[in-house]
């Protein structure tokens, strides 16, 4: 695999869930992206733990990308407050 040749470096592309369309720079676990993803993130203020599923990984431009699917039944509760806003 050409992961080798990039580093020991890969793109996660959060493809929903709160974190929908960010990236993240992650470590490579064995030559390969991460089965499971944990992520902190802030929603309205609260720190909140969401967790990710890889979908898939590919090669892009030479470098390994993995695209994750938010799994909303181990994350926190994500909730807004639509009345206020």
């Amino acid at each position: 695999m050409a992961a080798d040749t990039a580093g020991a470096e890969y793109i996660a592309e959060f493809i929903d869930g709160p974190l929908e369309g960010e990236f993240d720079h992650r470590a490579l676990v064995g030559g390969r992206s991460e089965a499971r993803v944990g992520m902190v993130a802030a929603v309205d203020g609260l720190e909140s733990l969401f967790w990710y599923d890889r979908v898939d990984e590919r090669e892009v431009g030479g470098g390994l990308r993995a695209r994750f699917r938010f799994d909303p039944t181990d994350s926190d509760p994500v909730e807004s407050d639509d009345e206020n806003d």
